[in-house]
């Protein structure tokens, strides 16, 4: 994880927050809030809600993209829910956050100095079940199988 900016600007950028899942993901995934202002290295916290509206438990791990291409270089994320993977129970909905901020350097760079606005998108993708959880939901399949 990075380490805060130690600088802030007076100027200010929106940044705009986009959710997808991919294509089978059974997830809703969307931003807490659609687009914040703030000033050019002034930490940012984002939410994103997650919910599982399936009766399984399902992993899923997070990739993102910021846009335009020129500000990703400046585009600093120092704590995201995208660097671990997610396991969200059967009906279970949770808010998780990005901590971020736009680096000052923006500034200075000739193509990426007037960008007024940057788009942070994410895309959370299903991934196999660490095997504690999934030898925890097959053992509860089995008990109500047996019960049944």
């Amino acid at each position: 994880a990075e380490a805060a900016s130690d600088e802030i600007l007076d100027r200010t950028i929106k940044v705009r927050f986009d959710a997808n899942t991919e294509k089978g993901m059974p997830w809703e995934f969307s931003p807490k809030e659609r687009e914040m202002e703030l000033r050019i290295g002034e930490t940012g916290l984002a939410f994103y809600e997650a919910y599982n509206p399936t009766d399984r438990p399902i992993a899923g791990t997070a990739s993102y993209n910021v846009a335009p291409f020129e500000a990703g270089g400046f585009f600093t994320k120092i704590d995201c829910f995208c660097f671990t993977e997610q396991v969200l129970q059967p009906g279970e909905r949770v808010e998780m956050p990005v901590t971020f901020y736009v680096d000052p350097e923006i500034v200075e760079d000739r193509d990426a100095k007037y960008i007024p606005r940057i788009t942070l998108s994410y895309t959370f993708y299903e991934t196999d079940l660490p095997e504690d959880v999934a030898a925890a939901a097959t053992s509860e399949k089995q008990a109500e199988t047996e019960l049944n």
